[in-house]
This record gives structure tokens, sequence and C-alpha cells, in this order.
């Protein structure tokens, strides 16, 4: 037996463990360490077509590994509100509203989303003022209803930029990060909804 052939044994084990793996990052690693051991083989057997195809698929491999890792780091800032929706503005289309402009009434079939670049937007029913950095309008996309669960009214001039239902949908599915931030968004909005109702309730009670 030749020095090289129990590296050709280990290479192609690590190929057989990639077809096994469940998840990307390990597939991707077992993928890498597979093609390199497979370029030391080939190289040091004399195999030119192997060696060719597995110089090609290392690049390929580490490009895939990087971009994973970096989605990975994308879900991660959006599950801590970290996401940054600037790369969605392409995506949008800005509108300019004067104080007292009503945006939506509660009831209304929702078919937009808002981002505030400039101004605040009360929710009537809700007594919440939004402002610059906040986004609204995003329960009624995703209820199945679509019904507005609020009225939002410009308490100033605002800058807003809005986005349709169906690009909300695509990029719910094309982009894992804004999905998963959308979704915490809209627990948390629950939430907040939730906690302002029982002061209210309150209120209303001992009245």
């Amino acid at each position: 037996m030749r020095w090289f052939e129990p590296i050709g044994y280990v290479g192609s084990l690590l190929m057989f463990l990639t077809f096994f793996m469940k998840t990307m990052i390990p597939l991707r690693v077992t993928a890498i360490a597979a093609n390199v051991v497979m370029i030391v083989y080939t190289a040091s057997a004399g195999i030119l077509p192997v060696l060719i195809l597995q110089s090609c698929l290392l690049p390929l491999n580490v490009v895939r590994f990087v971009q994973m890792k970096r989605l990975v780091s994308r879900v991660q800032a959006s599950s801590r509100g970290e996401v940054d929706l600037g790369p969605l503005l392409p995506f949008m289309r800005k509108r300019l509203h004067e104080t007292g402009d009503v945006l939506f009434r509660a009831g209304d079939v929702g078919d937009r989303m808002y981002y505030i670049q400039r101004g605040d937007i009360r929710l009537r029913e809700l007594d919440i003022v939004l402002k610059p950095g906040d986004v609204l309008g995003e329960i009624s996309l995703l209820s199945a209803d679509r019904a507005r669960t609020a009225t939002a009214i410009c308490e100033s001039e605002c800058e807003l930029y809005e986005i349709d239902q169906a690009v909300v949908m695509q990029l719910f599915y094309q982009r894992p990060e804004f999905g998963f931030f959308l979704i915490r968004l809209v627990t948390k909005r629950l939430l907040d909804n939730a906690e302002n109702a029982e002061p209210r309730a309150a209120l209303t009670t001992r009245a």
C-alpha cells in the first residue's frame, strides 16, 4: 500500500458522512474537510479529473459555509430586536403625511406595513405613540381576517415608508431574519397591548 492511499480512504469516509448530515453547518464543515483531504490524495496519486473537481468544490463549500454563518448571525440579531430595516427600504415606497392624517382605522382591512422615518403616530384605541424607527401595521398582515386593531393618526408631519403585503410575504420566506424579526415584533406588540389594556380596564371598572 502506498503512503497516500489511507488519505484517500479518509477522504472517501468524510464524503460519505456528508450524506448523513441533517444540518447545514456541520455538513459544510465536513464537506470542506473532505475536499481538503481528497485534494491531497488526488494530487499525490495523480488523479487529475478528481483533483480538479475537488479544487472547484472547496471554494464553493467555503462560500456556502460563510453565507450560512452570516445568516445565523442575522437571525440571532433579529431575535434580539437588532435587525436593520435599511436593506428593506428599496422595496418600500416613501410617503409624506400631514398632521392629523389618518393612515387607517380600526377594523379596516390591512394591506401594508409602515416604517416611520420621521414624525410621531398615535394608535388611538391603545393610546400609544410610535416614534421614528418604529414599525406599524404588521399585525393585520399576519392575522387571519387582516383587520386593523387600532386607528393610526399622524400627530405631526410624518415621513413613512410603506410596503405591500405581497412583498412582505415574499421577504418573509426569502429572508429568514426578517421573518423572525416580524414574528417577534408582532408578539411584542400583542404583549404590550395586553399590558396597556389592563390599567385601562381597571380605570373603567373603578369609574
